[in-house]
């Protein structure tokens, strides 16, 4: 097997900082697998930037790399403060006003919170809590007026409230759509350039996915990013429609106790596994590395939690998108993913727990191929697996297995190969020419000497779909030599 061969995946934010073709290249080389444009802070034209550099890097380094649109979804925020800034003083009561309505006459621009959302007064009751700037200001309410759409609040915390924070309301069932005005034009943006995949901010429930899928691309996949308190009690409903998630551990921290994060990522991560969904981890991962050019130890024992967890990729957010080091940022992620999988893999020779064999996907007949493809490569001692695969579905289900040896995803279609290169353990191969089992095989082998996960000699597991052209139909497993 190649030495340079790493399973799980690394996707960066990219930012003013590393939307430079030198820097970018350098994301590239020391790991990216897939980036990210956060919406919520991009402008389309720095979004063609920056998928133009992916477009020319990828020629040139002949790697795959996956394009991930983040929307930036229905955000509740604090609006434009009268005064830039306002200070924030405990046991005062504040009133949260739509922007551009009048206050009410007790307040004073000292207490004036002007709001984005102006719904809020109807969806609050007295005694529910609002938590701005990712929980660091906390108000409890005290009444409002819906008439008006006022809402008076009092402060539990201090400090110096900028504009534009975020507002959460734990607990409380907000009716914003799940697309503003910007996702949908964000998301036609993203069709006209064919970006990978788009990832769906704030899903509450099942009707949020088929109103993003209703005017996405059909090529592109959908990532229900997990980050309210209203998504966890629908994953059943969720992850079936979902092409991939994102624990977005930001948020998710704030609508819920802190405490309960780090068990809530190892539900959302087991049970897309056992879906075969690819997942993220994300939120504050290196946060340190902002602004230094080494990770904390507490930083670097939370990447590696969430990689023996089981998460397909890890993602870096403002290390990469506005930090000082975002190439180092990228190499410690290597380093730490590289270490684990030394432990976990080169040193047992297995990949770690295994799907379970009770979970749904292991009871399509496509489940069943890539759980016996698992058994043919222990007994073999396959130095490798290979999957021809049209949509990715393949390489998905037998990347959910979690081999301990490197899976060849081969695609003849080019946003297939950029897709997979967020699967954990898959190494995309483009296959050009025409898709019957002979020449793909061909390619295959030639893959596998170039790639040196292979000697002459030595046998391999091949799973497929047949017919090629039909999406999701695992239904093949051959034998074949080097």
């Amino acid at each position: 097997m190649s030495a340079g061969f790493r399973r799980a995946k690394i996707v960066s934010t990219i930012g003013p900082g590393t939307r430079k073709p030198d820097v970018f290249r350098g994301l590239v080389e020391a790991g990216t697998d897939a980036v990210r444009i956060n919406f919520a802070h991009t402008s389309q034209a720095d979004a063609a930037e920056t998928v133009e550099l992916v477009a020319e890097t990828a020629r040139e380094t002949g790697r795959p790399i996956a394009t991930i649109g983040d929307l930036g979804g229905p955000k509740i925020r604090v609006g434009d403060l009268p005064e830039t800034t306002l200070e924030i003083a405990p046991q005062d009561t504040y009133w949260f006003v739509p922007e551009g309505e009048d206050p009410p006459d007790a307040c004073d621009v000292e207490h004036l919170i002007p709001t984005t959302y102006p719904q809020l007064a109807d969806e609050v009751e007295p005694g529910n809590r609002i938590l701005l700037d990712d929980g660091h200001f906390e108000f409890v309410v005290e009444n409002g007026d819906t008439k008006e759409r006022w809402v008076a609040a009092k402060a539990y915390s201090s400090g110096t409230l900028k504009s534009q924070k975020g507002i959460n309301l734990p607990g409380v069932r907000v009716g914003a759509p799940p697309l503003t005005d910007k996702d949908r034009d964000d998301i036609a943006w993203a069709n006209e350039h064919h970006l990978d995949y788009l990832a769906l901010s704030f899903v509450r429930q099942l009707s949020d996915l088929e109103t993003a899928r209703g005017v996405m691309d059909k090529g592109s996949l959908l990532i229900a990013k997990i980050e309210k308190s209203q998504a966890l009690n629908a994953m059943a409903d969720i992850l079936p429609e979902s092409d991939g998630v994102m624990v977005a551990r930001g948020d998710l921290g704030v609508e819920l106790p802190y405490e309960e994060v780090p068990m809530i990522q190892k539900r959302i991560i087991r049970l897309a596994q056992e879906r075969a969904r690819p997942v993220i981890t994300a939120t504050q991962m290196l946060e340190s590395m902002i602004d230094s050019p080494r990770p904390t130890r507490a930083e670097v024992s939370d990447v590696a939690n969430a990689l023996l967890d089981g998460t397909d990729a890890v993602m870096l957010s403002a290390e990469t998108a506005i930090g000082d080091y975002p190439i180092e940022a990228v190499k410690t992620m290597d380093r730490v993913i590289r270490r684990i999988e030394h432990e976990r893999i080169g040193r047992t020779g297995r990949a770690g727990k295994q799907i379970r064999g009770h979970s749904q996907i292991q009871q399509t007949t496509s489940g069943a191929i890539a759980a016996a493809s698992m058994q043919a490569v222990d007994r073999l001692d396959s130095p490798f697996i290979v999957t021809f695969t049209r949509s990715g579905y393949t390489a998905r289900i037998v990347s959910a297995q979690r081999p301990a040896v490197p899976i060849m995803g081969i695609t003849d279609q080019w946003r297939t190969f950029n897709q997979m290169a967020l699967v954990w353990g898959v190494q995309p191969v483009l296959f050009r020419g025409d898709p019957n089992y002979k020449s793909m095989l061909e390619r295959a082998r030639e893959a596998a000497l170039e790639l040196g996960l292979g000697e002459t000699g030595q046998r391999f597991v091949v799973t497929a779909g047949v017919p090629f052209h039909v999406p999701g139909t695992t239904n093949m497993m051959r034998v074949e030599e080097l």
